[in-house]
């Protein structure tokens, strides 16, 4: 579908000044043509300025604005494109599901569990080609943070905007994960799919394991990856523009550690591989170099086709107009004044 558009269309704003100016001339005209009456008969003072013209001035004013409004409309960046089109790739599908609970700040492996997980996410979209990638994020409860897309730069945007607080419920829900990720897949897709679960694996919430046999029983392959040291690390807090380390109802320090044993039993359950992170790599290029021994299948999808620049034409419109501005006189020719080509008395 062609579409038409304006990448900066706040700046057509600036072509209200176009009608101010064409008031503000009409008044200098009249102003003018009210000075000339106080010297006598308009007849005779026109007489009395035989090169002077009524039209041309107009003219030239006309061109002027015609030219100004097709150098805002240039600046405003039109462009024309396809906003949809439908391509055949060949790839699979995965969906990420992102733990973000408060445990995921922990600084076991730096600069914290989550942005070291966004960071390995980050990259690895840097390496897909023709797969779809979907997000998911969860805690107490999992919610999706971006459908299942083959929008590189969307899932880029909507991963930069995940932190601890985009999920009110805390907790570590693995199960409920797997289960929103099973149901995010593109509906009868034959492409081989994946989940895979970034997480510290303190799960207290429901039967991930259970979760993680059910989707390798409908096809999906469920990899984990464990996000921590074994030996654990406090939970840092900001209060009051400080930080400090949660405590439990006994104020003793929470030491948060990684759960290495339900994580390796999701993967086993779910017919993937766990691969526990560390200050050296997370293990999403381990895992992504597995997935992509699976076959790939043809898959339809819809992307944004790009949009073609059509500010050049509107600027050359707009320069040739002042070139053409510049060069029509508000005098009459001397050598043309009696030549009327359009029996416009001037």
């Amino acid at each position: 579908m062609e579409m038409f558009r304006f990448a900066n269309g706040e700046y057509l704003w600036a072509l209200l000044v176009i009608p101010l100016l064409t008031l503000f001339f009409v008044w200098s005209r009249i102003q003018r043509k009210k000075a000339l009456k106080r010297f006598g008969n308009l007849e005779m003072v026109s007489q009395l300025m035989p090169f002077a013209s009524r039209f041309r001035p107009v003219l030239k004013f006309s061109i002027l604005m015609l030219a100004l409004a097709f150098i805002i409309t240039g600046v405003a960046r039109p462009q024309f494109g396809s906003k949809l089109k439908k391509v055949k790739r060949e790839g699979i599908e995965i969906v990420i599901a992102l733990d973000v609970s408060n445990s995921m700040m922990a600084e076991d492996i730096k600069p914290n569990r989550l942005d070291r997980a966004k960071l390995a996410i980050s990259r690895l979209v840097d390496k897909l080609k023709n797969d779809k990638i979907g997000l998911i994020v969860f805690a107490g409860d999992a919610y999706t943070q971006l459908p299942i897309t083959s929008d590189y730069n969307s899932a880029k945007l909507f991963l930069n905007s995940i932190n601890t607080q985009i999920v009110p419920k805390q907790g570590t829900a693995i199960g409920a994960a797997i289960g929103l990720a099973m149901r995010s897949f593109t509906p009868d897709s034959k492409a081989n799919k994946a989940i895979i679960v970034i997480t510290d694996g303190e799960n207290h919430e429901d039967d991930a394991v259970s979760a993680a046999k059910s989707a390798a029983e409908s096809g999906i392959v469920v990899h984990a990856i464990g996000m921590g040291l074994p030996q654990g690390s406090p939970i840092p807090v900001l209060r009051n523009g400080q930080t400090e380390y949660l405590k439990d109802g006994s104020g003793n320090v929470v030491v948060t550690k990684l759960d290495e044993a339900t994580l390796e039993k999701v993967a086993a359950a779910g017919e993937g591989i766990y691969v526990r992170a560390n200050n050296a790599q997370v293990g999403l290029n381990t895992l992504f170099d597995e997935i992509n021994k699976l076959d790939k299948t043809e898959m339809e999808a819809l992307i944004y086709s790009e949009y073609d620049e059509q500010f050049q034409y509107f600027f050359a419109i707009g320069i040739f107009l002042l070139i053409l501005e510049f060069f029509v006189l508000e005098r009459k020719n001397k050598f043309l004044k009696n030549i009327n080509l359009f029996s416009v008395k001037q």
